[in-house]
């Protein structure tokens, strides 16, 4: 278990699967769910939940940035 500072400095408690995956991420630099697997998916869908993560629908195409607004 790991803990997320965000830029409004509240913190929030993730596990390590959740810390790998938003390990993936540089910043502003996007990911395609068609990348994902289905467990990675799975999380990504809970982080988005958490506002950790925001999901954006382009053409179609589901991307996931780093949430930088919090």
């Amino acid at each position: 278990m790991k803990i997320v500072e965000l830029t409004n400095y509240i913190q929030i408690p993730v596990d390590n699967e959740e810390s790998d995956l938003l390990g993936k991420f540089n910043e502003n630099e996007k990911i395609m769910k068609s990348s994902l697997n289905e467990r990675e998916q799975f999380l990504i869908s809970k982080m988005v939940n958490r506002g950790l993560v925001v999901r954006k629908n382009n053409n179609g195409s589901i991307e996931y940035f780093k949430n930088t607004s919090r």
